[in-house]
């Protein structure tokens, strides 16, 4: 399938210090519901279990993870960049992203895209 009208796909690259991946799993399943709530389509968040270290590039450099750290990717899947362009505006607004609750990561070091698919395959497909 050739693009894909219905669908906008925002992902990360995360180094969580894997002492506080259980709380990494909370403040992600928090996340989640909000962005449900504003109309996320799905997300997935994933613990790198075999994430090779690159001779020029990898996961690691890309996050300058550190030992001790253990890398997650997620993506969220969106209904199109307008709507979630339009969701960051209500949920700032709302600010149902304002937490007391520390983050359990470096969020200098994370790295965000968001991008149109071009290809898909899979249980999108009809």
């Amino acid at each position: 399938m050739l693009g894909d009208p219905t669908m906008y796909v925002a992902t990360m690259v995360i180094p969580v210090p894997t002492e506080k991946m259980d709380a990494y799993r909370r403040w992600a399943e928090r996340s989640a519901r909000i962005f449900r709530d504003y109309g996320c389509i799905e997300i997935i968040e994933a613990e790198g279990d075999m994430v090779p270290r690159g001779r020029i590039t990898d996961f690691w450099r890309a996050v300058d993870a550190r030992e001790g750290e253990t890398i997650v990717i997620a993506w969220q899947l969106w209904p199109s960049k307008a709507a979630l362009a339009e969701a960051e505006e209500r949920m700032h607004a709302d600010a149902v992203l304002d937490s007391d609750d520390e983050i359990p990561f470096d969020a200098s070091r994370l790295i965000l895209g968001c991008f149109e698919p071009f290809s898909v395959m899979g249980r999108s497909q009809t």
